[in-house]
């Protein structure tokens, strides 16, 4: 685990850092199973993983992280598992309403939050509240909960289409910035490094239109076994690479 001067050394190394860098946090079922754990527990250790990642990516200068915790497939999972995950949810934001002033921290959430309990949906409002009185240079953490990236180009097209019909937009008007402006990501940089923990070799409907120019960086780490040494490896193949963004080496 990064102690302080690590951190502060790292700080100082960090040429290139990724300002974005959005997480598909897999693999804390597998982890509990490996111990004879309940499924939950591996949330849990998940949860304290976030927690820890965040903060670092924070003091390292990274200004954006945002994190898959809920699907709008994780529904099919039993009802104890979904429970759990929302418990520990509540618990986060609990918290995060009485430390995001003093740590800057700005919280935000993708998805379609209307499944969800109206006692989350007013934390998450509040959060809302809360990050719109701090300084737009503040770490945000973004929240993806009961998201699908199709999910979330669909809500942004019937948006557009309703604006169409109600005479506010045209069709002709549309190009990628405007498109943008109806996601959930609004106002927010596209991730340039998306990592998955847990071996698993695929997006599972992530951000599908922000990662159009996405570094991608695969682990066979479990989430909750992932750590401040396994992010600086992530983040130094990042820099290793070199991004053409469609164009040719010059």
């Amino acid at each position: 685990m990064a102690n302080v001067s690590k951190t502060t050394d790292m700080a100082g190394q960090m040429k290139n850092l990724p300002r974005h860098i959005a997480i598909i946090m897999d693999g804390n079922g597998r982890w509990a199973q490996k111990r004879g754990l309940p499924r939950t527990a591996g949330h849990k250790a998940g949860a304290e993983t976030f927690r820890r990642i965040a903060t670092y990516c924070k003091n390292i200068g990274v200004q954006y992280l945002t994190v898959y915790a809920f699907s709008t497939e994780n529904w099919k999972r039993s009802t104890d598992e979904v429970g759990a995950i929302m418990a520990l949810l509540k618990k986060y934001l609990l918290e995060a309403v009485d430390t995001m002033e003093r740590d800057h921290i700005r919280l935000h959430f993708f998805g379609d939050m209307s499944p969800i309990s109206p006692e989350l949906r007013a934390l998450a409002y509040e959060t809302d509240e809360i990050s719109a009185h701090l300084a737009p240079g503040d770490f945000q953490a973004n929240v993806c909960l009961n998201y699908g990236g199709r999910d979330e180009i669909l809500r942004a097209v019937r948006q557009f289409a309703a604006d169409c019909a109600a005479g506010e937009k045209k069709p002709e008007e549309l190009d990628d910035a405007m498109f943008s402006s109806y996601l959930d990501s609004r106002g927010i940089p596209d991730p340039e490094l998306i990592i998955r923990p847990s071996g698993e070799l695929r997006l599972s409907n992530f951000l599908l239109w922000q990662c159009a120019y996405s570094e991608f960086y695969f682990t066979d780490v479990l989430w909750p076994d992932f750590d401040e040494e396994e992010l600086d490896k992530a983040i130094a193949a990042y820099q290793g690479r070199e991004r053409r963004f469609g164009g040719v080496k010059k």
